[in-house]
């Protein structure tokens, strides 16, 4: 009998090893253990980093969840601690869209954030970006502003981005990079992994953008783990995510055009907008147009405008509210062709491919476009004539995912169907005129979840729980999760207020670049010519007061350069006053011009350089006549120095 038992424990029992073996070896699936290690900081020159408590590291997991033999690849990982200083605080977990996006990249936006007053902050860099290691082709973004400042036609810009693409794939198989380990599964792994290195028993996650599809399909695996969950601009189906691109911009673009219309001054001096914004569609394909740029972005020095440019710019102008403010200008500029101006958007272009597109591709054509259609795709543009065809920009991806794609198995992955199970609490952000994940997607994720709470963006784009208002009411929700919240309260936002009346001039960008970019070497003289001419400025006025100069000449030209001197130290004092101003109000009008009011300014600088010119003539003429001519030539010189600054600007 006893051997009876033996034999009966032993064979029943193996069984059930095996099945624990098993599922424990389809729960890790990698030969080694996850570790948090600590590490410098990535930011090592910030006093502002320096004086706050600040926790750097990697999460060193597996490359491929799946595989035993997989690599080990590191997750940066950033925790900003609580002010409260608590042994015991409570997490937010900021998860960045894209996808290939970095989030610690984001530090400053969170390291004054009001949710700080109790709770950690908890940055990572999705694996693959940022700070991750490895980083999957950090410069192809580069590689497609060159292919997109080219004048050619938007077949050949798609196949170029497609070689540029598969370049990138194949660079990261030649360095044994598993393309098939980045997806968002594999985020929300990472995810559960961390909490449970850092130790929080639960944490509160807060997704935007393509961050929220990350942040549903991490709710779907681990519910358990969730305190409460934030999804700002969420995407509520990652099946029509590609197939509605189209019309989802266009939805939220016909809101600018309704809304200037029924602006008396907007539709004044924009006339027929949404005609104009077809109109210069169809010119631009026609008849592309090509704007100077810098040549540390653009080598050739230039870049070219067509159709399929100014429909993305348009498009991510709708992001932010202080650039749909803009965009009935910014329609008016293309379709005039203003090329100084257009020249200082060639830099936005830049930012909006500055992501690690490598993971962008991994994540996209590994779990996106392979549920969406093109002829979906197709079928949606079609719904708008005068565009003429959807935004190429994400409709190539298309092309580049099936070339990705080719002989690469995907990974499966379990329907996110299940988001029911998710019982914790949901709040979501959408924004009013959101072009990518508009407002209508707040609705259908907001009910999804059994207790959630839609907050409308009302006059902003993309993200709106970073505004002022998003972040007390996020701030409110994640103190406590089943408060009532104000579902209106962005009612409280200023309206949209359109650029109007700008009186453009190339030369005040430049002006505002040069002097936020605060180059010692380059501003430098101008610095010490101010000085000069306010000291010049206060000794002449008073010898000429006491009568001290008796000759003419001497008491003409000092007298005449004390007067420009002054007129030059309002001129440039008054512009930098107007551009400080403007950009309180609106930064991007700047890239423009001024508002009218400031069109004084433009005057008293045109009179400066005149006078200094017509100065410097007289000083040459009665130069005999002039006592200590060494010193009258430096003041004169201080004012020839800000004239020339003027004019090297192009203010003049």
């Amino acid at each position: 009998m006893k051997n009876s038992m033996k034999s009966f424990t032993r064979w029943n029992l193996r069984p059930l090893v095996l099945f624990l073996l098993f599922q424990l070896g389809g729960t890790l699936g990698w030969a080694q253990s996850p570790t948090f290690e600590k590490a410098e900081p990535f930011y090592p020159n910030s006093d502002a980093l320096a004086e706050e408590e600040v926790i750097w590291g990697f999460l060193n997991v597996p490359e491929n969840w799946e595989d035993k033999e997989a690599n080990t690849i590191k997750v940066a990982v950033c925790v900003l601690k609580s002010w409260s200083k608590s042994d015991d605080p409570d997490a937010v977990v900021f998860v960045q869209g894209g996808p290939g996006a970095s989030g610690i990249q984001n530090i400053r936006t969170w390291l004054y954030h009001p949710v700080r007053e109790t709770k950690d902050v908890v940055l990572m860099d999705v694996r693959g970006t940022g700070f991750s290691e490895p980083r999957l082709c950090p410069d192809l973004g580069e590689e497609f502003l060159q292919i997109l400042a080219k004048d050619q036609s938007v077949e050949e810009d798609e196949r170029q981005k497609v070689a540029a693409s598969l370049l990138c794939k194949q660079d990261l198989l030649n360095r044994d990079i598993d393309i098939r380990g980045y997806h968002s599964q594999a985020v929300a792994k990472d995810l559960n992994t961390l909490k449970t290195e850092l130790g929080y028993d639960t944490w509160n996650i807060y997704g935007v953008s393509y961050g929220t599809h990350m942040s549903q399909v991490y709710a779907d695996q681990y519910p358990e783990d969730i305190r409460s969950l934030v999804l700002d601009s969420a995407i509520d189906d990652i099946t029509t995510y590609y197939s509605k691109n189209t019309s989802n911009y266009m939805g939220s673009l016909r809101k600018v055009f309704e809304k200037c219309e029924n602006d008396p001054e907007c539709s004044d001096q924009y006339p027929d907008l949404e005609k104009v914004y077809y109109e210069t569609i169809a010119q631009l394909k026609d008849e592309p147009l090509t704007v100077k740029a810098k040549k540390k972005m653009i080598p050739s020095g230039e870049f070219t405008y067509n159709a399929e440019d100014f429909k993305i710019a348009i498009q991510q102008a709708l992001y932010r509210k202080s650039l749909i403010e803009i965009i009935p200008l910014l329609v008016y500029q293309f379709h005039d062709r203003n090329e100084e101006a257009l020249g200082n958007l060639v830099e936005a272009f830049s930012s909006l491919l500055g992501m690690d597109y490598g993971v962008y591709y991994c994540v996209s054509c590994n779990e996106a476009l392979p549920e969406n259609s093109n002829d979906a795709y197709a079928l949606n543009a079609q719904q708008y004539a005068g565009l003429q065809g959807g935004v190429s920009f994400y409709g190539s991806d298309f092309k580049v995912c099936d070339q990705w794609n080719s002989n690469t198995t995907l990974p499966s992955f379990t329907s996110a169907d299940s988001t029911a199970v998710l019982k914790a609490p949901v709040l979501v952000f959408s924004g009013e005129f959101d072009p990518i994940t508009p407002w209508e997607n707040g609705q259908r994720v907001t009910e999804k979840y059994a207790n959630s709470t839609n907050i409308t963006g009302f006059t902003y784009g993309h993200t709106p729980s970073f505004t002022r208002i998003g972040k007390n009411i996020a701030t409110t929700f994640l103190e406590d999760p089943n408060a009532t919240l104000d579902e209106d309260t962005f009612l409280e936002a200023d309206a949209i207020d359109f650029a109007k009346g700008i009186s453009l001039n190339n030369g005040v960008a430049s002006m505002g670049n040069s002097l936020t970019q605060v180059n010692p070497l380059f501003l430098g003289p101008l610095a010490i010519a101010l000085l000069l001419m306010i000291g010049f400025s206060a000794t002449y006025l008073v010898k000429i007061i006491r009568k001290r100069y008796t000759n003419l000449s001497d008491a003409l030209v000092r007298g005449s350069s004390l007067l420009v001197a002054l007129l030059g130290i309002t001129t440039l004092v008054g512009l930098i006053l107007a551009l400080l101003k403007t950009s309180e109000q609106n930064f991007y009008v700047l890239a423009f011009g001024l508002p009218e009011q400031f069109n004084y300014l433009f005057t008293l600088s045109l009179l400066f350089v005149v006078l200094v010119a017509l100065l410097f003539i007289y000083f040459i003429i009665s130069l005999k006549k002039i006592q200590e001519r060494s010193v009258v030539f430096s003041f004169i010189f201080s004012n020839m120095l800000i004239a020339t600054y003027l004019l090297y600007w192009g203010i003049v």
